[in-house]
């Protein structure tokens, strides 16, 4: 008897590991009634040819600027004439414009706002690709989901593995893959994977192997 309750607990238990193990790897998710923070694309995004900068100089309104980055890279400040700005951090940028003005001014205090973003479009399009419809890349549009995105791509193809499905983020940690089942949201109904996108994300959806 006391053999068969080993047995049988031994048997519950790795059931109730087998099924820790076969759970979905999920992006965290923020707490009911907290907004998503932007991607780590956001948070480091670089200045782009085209890109309005609003430059303010405290206490020297004579000194503030607002106009976009030239072709060649660079705006005009001044006092101090052209500043690179392409490839730089807004917060970069400032620096930038600070260390130059302070041969004029006792320290400067200077601040950086991009009004107007053309290189954030492309940076943060959503990307669906493999064993779908249409390799699709999509602008990104806050609350869109993974199914949105595969709708959007004409859904998955006829040889797809839907529940091996992946979504690739780049975090502050580097690069993330999480468990998307494709085939459990669209054919069951089960919105487990169905995570809410953010700018930058990639979904892979893979053939089956026959």
């Amino acid at each position: 008897m006391k053999a068969y309750f080993k047995v049988l607990l031994a048997g519950i238990l790795g059931g109730m590991v087998g099924c820790g193990l076969d759970a979905p790897r999920l992006p965290p998710q923020p707490a009911a009634g907290v907004s998503m923070g932007p991607s780590v694309l956001v948070e480091s995004y670089k200045i782009s040819v085209g890109d309005a900068v609003q430059v303010n100089v405290w206490k020297n309104p004579e000194l503030s600027i607002g106009e976009p980055v030239r072709p060649d890279g660079k705006i005009s400040v001044p006092l101090i004439g052209d500043v690179m700005a392409v490839g730089s951090t807004p917060e970069e940028l400032a620096a930038d414009i600070e260390k130059r003005l302070s041969a004029y001014l006792k320290t400067p205090n200077v601040t950086v706002i991009l009004t107007n973003l053309q290189g954030h479009e492309f940076l943060s399009r959503i990307r669906v690709t493999g064993s779908v419809v249409h390799n699709l890349s999509i602008s990104y549009q806050q609350g869109m989901t993974v199914l949105d995105a595969v709708l959007a791509a004409g859904s998955v193809d006829l040889f797809a593995d839907s529940n091996s499905t992946r979504l690739h983020r780049r975090t502050a940690k580097g690069s993330e893959t999480y468990d998307i089942r494709l085939k459990d949201i669209m054919e069951d109904g089960d919105m487990t994977t169905n995570v809410l996108l953010l700018p930058g994300d990639i979904i892979t959806v893979p053939e089956r192997s026959f």
